[in-house]
């Protein structure tokens, strides 16, 4: 068993016979020696009884051997298919089409879309679409050339990259290549009662969301952008975020501009998903973003957060219910989960 399996998710999967968290933990049943997946429709033993397991071999280096009926073991096969899959796309240079990269493993297509999604949180289209994004941003900082950057990310013809550019990168690749030169970023300082609130936005949406920043704290995130007070182009905006503070959960729609790799945007989708008045654990939050064995990383994703409580990463605790950290205090977070409790 691992440190990195939530023993209560899993339990809880168990029991409703999730399929999503199979090929993600194993189920080990003590009385009778055999592991199974989590949607084995056998019987349910005891959950004193249970143990987890994150692959095969800890399962069979227990003592325990596959079930019969579910066949585990073919998940691992998935697994693996999925890993070559992987590794198949961030090898090729132009863009590998379902119907190649599902012959390639030895699945079906349309099973394979599945299997993948299942097992990253994203499509294999929007997997090679980041990766070449991120492809892009680094080449982007280091060429002279825009069009030379946008080839070496692996992008058939820069018509292509443009497509795509502005929804991944949030600014122009020339802007980008010149660390946000050209970009104009409009900001506030906004009171709440839970203290001063820095509000900055591109002309995208909100780009900055923090508390207890200013100014100086923007120019040092966003060194070569213009940044610019506030103005009627940022008020309702602003007031909006401010709304947010005061009374939880009545602005989803809030407009942001930020960027992440596929798994931090996948965190931070999780967590917009999360109703107000109700929290996750970080372990929840990994399953939802597609890694379930990722719980450490998910609260580095959480940390990353640039637009606090517009994507509410308040609302993760720590997996024994405690209520875990926050990048801008304990108290606040316990406020903002009380507020939203009470709304």
């Amino acid at each position: 068993m691992t440190q990195d399996i939530d023993t209560d998710t899993a339990w809880a999967a168990f029991e409703a016979r999730d399929r999503r968290y199979d090929g993600r933990v194993l189920v080990a049943v003590t009385t009778t020696g055999i592991y199974c997946k989590p949607s084995c429709p056998a019987r349910r033993p005891k959950r004193e009884h249970v143990r987890f397991f994150a692959d095969t071999d800890a399962a069979r280096a227990a003592g325990f051997r596959a079930c019969l009926r579910c066949q585990p073991d073919a998940v691992g096969r998935d697994r693996i298919a999925v890993a070559e899959a992987v590794a198949l796309i961030e090898r090729a240079e132009a863009p590998v089409g379902l119907e190649q990269l599902a012959a390639a493993v030895g699945y079906a297509p349309h099973h394979f879309h599945r299997l993948f999604k299942r097992a990253t949180g994203v499509t294999p289209a929007a997997y090679a679409r980041g990766l070449r994004a991120r492809r892009a941003a680094v080449a982007l900082s280091a060429e002279e050339s825009v069009t030379s950057a946008i080839y070496d990310a692996g992008y058939s013809a820069p018509s292509r990259f443009y497509e795509t550019a502005n929804a991944r990168l949030g600014m122009t690749p020339s802007a980008w290549k010149r660390g946000g030169a050209g970009v104009t970023i409009r900001w506030t300082v906004a009171e709440t009662s839970l203290g001063p609130l820095l509000i900055a936005a591109t002309d995208k949406g909100l780009c900055r969301v923090a508390f207890d920043e200013d100014w100086a704290d923007l120019a040092r995130r966003f060194p070569n952008a213009e940044i610019v007070a506030g103005g009627a182009a940022l008020s309702e905006l602003a007031a909006r975020v401010v709304g947010e503070v005061e009374g939880p959960g009545r602005h989803a729609d809030l407009p942001v501009d930020v960027q992440g790799t596929a798994f931090q945007e996948a965190v931070w989708n999780a967590l917009c998903a999360i109703p107000a008045g109700e929290t996750r654990s970080y372990a929840q939050i990994a399953a939802a973003a597609g890694r379930p064995g990722a719980v450490r990383a998910a609260g580095t994703a959480c940390g990353a957060n640039n637009v606090a409580v517009v994507i509410p990463c308040h609302r993760v605790r720590r997996g024994d219910g405690a209520i875990g950290g926050y990048a801008y205090g304990v108290d606040r977070k316990r406020a903002l989960l009380k507020r939203e409790g009470e709304a």
